[in-house]
Order: C-alpha cells, then sequence, then structure tokens
C-alpha cells in the first residue's frame, strides 16, 4: 500500500509540474519562472496537507524524490513544448490527472494517521486543488476552484469514494485507488465538455 501511495504521488508531482510550467510559459515566464510555477503547483497542495498533520513531515523535503520528478516535468514541457500541440487543452488534462491522483494521495495519508471521514477529505481537496490555486495567484488569475467551474467538488466527491471504498474493501487489487481516479477524471471532462457549473453571486442588483 505504501508503495502505491508513493508511485501515485510522485506521478502527481509529476503530471502537476508539466501542468505549471505550461502555465507559465503560457504567460511567457522566463526559464526561473517557469521552474518556480511548476515546483508551486507540484508541492504547494501537499506542503499545505503536511504542515496541518501533527508528526508528519513535509513529503519533498523526506524524500528527493519528488524533486527529480518536478525537474523532469519542467524539462518535459519545455523541450516538447512546440509538440504539445493546443496549450490550453494539454494543460487542462495534465491539470485533470494531477488533480485526481493528488486527491487519493491526500486521503490515503489521511487514513494513514488514523483521521475521521471529513478530516481525509479535506486533506485530499487541499491536497489536489491547493497547488494549481497557488499556481493560479502567482501568474495572476483567477483560482479555477473560484470559478463556475466544477473543481474542487469532483475532488471532494472522488475522495469521499475512496474513503469508503478502502474502508470497507481495503485496495482489493487497486480497484478502490483505480475507481476513484477514473470517476474524477471522467468527470470533469464531462462537466467542462457540458459546462456544468454552479451559479455565481453578485452585490449587482441586474
Amino acid at each position: 500500500m505504501e508503495i502505491i501511495l508513493n508511485y501515485i504521488s510522485v506521478l502527481g508531482a509529476f503530471i502537476f509540474a508539466i501542468s505549471g510550467a505550461l502555465t507559465a510559459m503560457q504567460k511567457k515566464f522566463d526559464a526561473f519562472g517557469v521552474l518556480i510555477i511548476a515546483f508551486v503547483t507540484a508541492t504547494g497542495g501537499g506542503t499545505l496537507r503536511d504542515i496541518m498533520i501533527d508528526g508528519k513531515s513535509v513529503f519533498w523535503l523526506a524524500e528527493v524524490g519528488y524533486l527529480y520528478a518536478i525537474l523532469a516535468g519542467s524539462f518535459i514541457a519545455v523541450i516538447f513544448r512546440h509538440y504539445l500541440g493546443y496549450l490550453l487543452k494539454t494543460l487542462f488534462f495534465f491539470d485533470t490527472i494531477g488533480l485526481a491522483l493528488y486527491t487519493v494521495a491526500g486521503v490515503q495519508i489521511g487514513i494513514n494517521f488514523q483521521l475521521g471521514f471529513l478530516n481525509c477529505i479535506i486533506l485530499g481537496t487541499i491536497t489536489g486543488a491547493f497547488g494549481g490555486v497557488l499556481r493560479d495567484i502567482l501568474v495572476g488569475d483567477i483560482p479555477v476552484i473560484f470559478h463556475q467551474e466544477v473543481y474542487a467538488t469532483i475532488s471532494l466527491v472522488g475522495g469521499g469514494l475512496y474513503f469508503v471504498l478502502v474502508h470497507y474493501l481495503g485496495d482489493w487489487g487497486g480497484f478502490s485507488k483505480l475507481l476513484p481516479l477514473l470517476l474524477m477524471i471522467l468527470t470533469r471532462f464531462l462537466v467542462v465538455h457540458y459546462k456544468v457549473h454552479f451559479p455565481c453571486f453578485s452585490l449587482d442588483k441586474k
């Protein structure tokens, strides 16, 4: 279980680093800026999660493999930037995969520390979504979770499903991880394609 969790977390860092690097290049940042945004996107949510858990080391300080994954993701995004085709669609793809992977990792860490259902779901959402929040703030965009687009809700639902499956089925050959991952990825693609969103609130009386 622990080995699988590490693989999921490292893969999530790699994917989110690509997402962050693509965003930085879209904003025409220099090489240092691209690396910083990639790093923040990949580590922001997990760092906040680890700070909140008593007795847990910050994951990228404890395991240097995450840093290598972030560097690899950044370099791949830069090297193949001209071959990625539609930048916004590519960014959306990597951001969606990263959200799903990090949500599952965050919930599992909460389970490992014997936290309750709601606490685990919150940790999963923080892990999955808040790296993107920091990324968007640093590049001058409104974070996507504050838009009409359904984003954090997908993490909440997927994380909740993962917690329930693990509680009742255990790992069960990886099914407990695979199903929530596929659900989150498919759901986000569908809600964006069909433009499903929550209503916005405004002080404007019109």
